[in-house]
């Protein structure tokens, strides 16, 4: 009886977990920006406790942005998307391999390959939701 007392008079769904707008790629891109403008300013400064400050806020950095693209794969892309899409689960891969690989170097260029990555994910993101 207490059962059909709390039990939930209307069944909602959504195709993520949270109301709409709580996801977004700009996360990751801000926090990949972050790596590529640090690895920037390694290049400019040789001080060892500047270079060992950076470093540990670049691998901070390339970890956030990491799970920023981890949580849009695993909580909001769901399957229509990845049948949209059929490349999503390869980029997402590409780009997590680009942030780790930005993560244990000192070259933008490896900061600027895992923002070009995250602005695909980015482009199908936005694409998603206009359906």
């Amino acid at each position: 009886m207490l059962s059909r007392l709390f039990a939930p008079k209307v069944k909602v769904s959504a195709h993520c977990d949270l109301p709409c707008g709580v996801y977004d790629p700009a996360q990751a891109r801000i926090e990949a920006e972050s790596v590529k403008a640090v690895q920037e300013k390694m290049a400019a400064n040789d001080d060892p406790h500047f270079q060992a400050r950076a470093t540990v806020i670049k691998e901070q950095r390339a970890e956030l942005a990491k799970h920023h693209v981890s949580v849009l794969w695993s909580d909001y892309f769901k399957p229509p998307h990845f049948e949209k899409y059929p490349e999503l689960h390869q980029l997402v891969n590409d780009t997590l391999k680009a942030l780790s690989a930005a993560k244990a170097s000192t070259d933008p260029a490896t900061g600027q390959k895992a923002l070009d990555y995250i602005a695909q994910i980015d482009k199908i993101f936005w694409e998603t939701k206009k359906a």
